[in-house]
């Protein structure tokens, strides 16, 4: 889908550099997934309380394991 938005250049520009991505589409895909997966953990930890998600793959890992 093609859009036109109006989006400030140096913040843009540093997203970029920041996210190491060398396209806008890139970057906004790859800033729009990570909104949602944000999203998506804050309305978890929302219905689960004041549990800690701070989770990565290779803590998951290790807890399967020991588990």
């Amino acid at each position: 889908m093609r859009s036109t938005i109006d989006i400030d250049e140096r913040v843009l520009a540093e997203a970029m550099k920041v996210a190491n991505v060398r396209t806008k589409r890139e970057l906004i895909d790859l800033s729009l997934k990570e909104l949602v997966r944000q999203k998506r953990r804050e309305r978890l930890q929302a219905k689960l309380g004041k549990l800690s998600l701070d989770l990565s793959a290779s803590k998951l890992e290790k807890a399967r394991r020991d588990g």
